[in-house]
This record gives structure tokens, sequence and C-alpha cells, in this order.
């Protein structure tokens, strides 16, 4: 006879039900309107027993927003490392990012509202986020040195300069205020502009 054993969740499992669980409760009815009660209900637990795994609903979407950054975060890595100069893939690494936050507005609005509530209330991961893709960046700024396409410099400082001045592009409220325009093309302008003061001079073709 065959028996039908249930095996136990670790800790863990239960935190990434809940966690997408909630997510799926978010993107249909909106973060404000969720309440706690609302995801335990859909788990079948009671609320304390969320309580147990989470200590609020903004440390759920801590969670959940983390694991969206970190899918992101992959295929920015992966437009770096792909073809092209290093030019080329710093400024499609950029446009992936603005893309990210223009299709949540347009598209997973309430995904977008999820970002901000995170950023509002879990700065640290943000930080952690920025800090990783100055990362990938400044990696591609020193494979230009080696390759003598970037003069000299400092590759970590250069990213955060790189950056920094390009916040307009990657912050999703900045984002959104400037929704009508054409950003990913003054995204472009702006890092050929920046990149172009620390490639190496090429002597003209006679």
């Amino acid at each position: 006879m065959a028996l039908n054993i249930r095996v136990k969740e670790t800790a863990d499992e239960t935190r990434e039900r809940i966690a997408r669980t909630a997510e799926e409760l978010f993107r249909r009815m909106g973060f404000a309107k969720t309440a706690v009660a609302d995801i335990a209900a859909e788990l079948g637990m009671s609320a304390a027993n969320v309580y147990r795994f989470f200590p609020s609903k903004t440390a759920i979407v801590a969670t959940i927003c983390t694991r969206t950054l970190l899918e992101n975060e992959a295929q920015i890595a992966a437009v770096l490392a792909g073809e092209g100069t290093p030019q080329e893939r710093i400024i499609e690494g950029f446009v992936t990012i603005l893309r990210y936050h223009k299709e949540n507005f347009l598209e997973e609005r309430r995904v977008h509202d999820m970002v901000l509530v995170a950023m509002e209330n879990n700065w640290d991961a943000i930080e952690a986020h920025k800090a990783r893709i100055g990362g990938m960046i400044a990696k591609v700024l020193a494979e230009g040195i080696e390759s003598g396409v970037f003069v000299p410099h400092d590759p970590g400082m250069a990213s955060q300069i790189i950056l920094g001045a390009c916040v307009r592009y990657c912050h999703p409220v900045l984002v959104v205020q400037h929704i009508d325009e054409d950003l990913e093309a003054g995204l472009r302008a702006s890092l050929s502009f920046i990149l172009r003061s620390i490639e190496v001079e090429r002597t003209p073709l006679p």
C-alpha cells in the first residue's frame, strides 16, 4: 500500500511560499489593499503564523523587491557580459535598467508600487543593489583599460560617477516623472558623452 508522506517545509521554504503568495495578491489587489490577514487566508494559515516569518507586510515587500531586483541584475549582467565594445555594453546595460522601470510603470504598475515601498522602508537593500551594479560596470571599465579602449583610471570611482550622472534614467520615481520624454535617447547621448572622456584618443586615418 502506498503511503502518503507529507514532507515538512523548512523555514526558508515557508518564507518563500508566503512571499510568493503575497506577491500574487499585491499584483492583483495592490499593496495598500492587501492585509496580512488576506495573505494568511490565501495560504490557509493564521496571520500570527505569517508574523512568525515576517515582522510586517513591508518586510514581505522587501523580500519580493530584493528578488525582482536580483532578476533585473541577472539581465544587466548578461548584457554587460555579451557582445560589443565596452562602451556599447555599458550603454546597453543602463538601457536595460531604464526599460525595467518603464515597463514596471506602464505594464506592471503594482510592481512599480512595491519597488517604491521597498525603497522607502528598506534602503539598505537598494544600496546593495546599486553597489552590485556599480561593481558590474567597474568590471567592464577595467576590461576596457586592459584592452586599450579606455585610458587608465580608477574603475570603481568611474562607475560611481557614471551611476550618479545617470540617476535620472535609473531611479523609478524620476523615470516616471519624465515618462513622456525620449529617455532612452537621452540616456544613450549622456553615456556616450561621459565615456568619450575616458576613451583612448585615436589618431585619425590620413
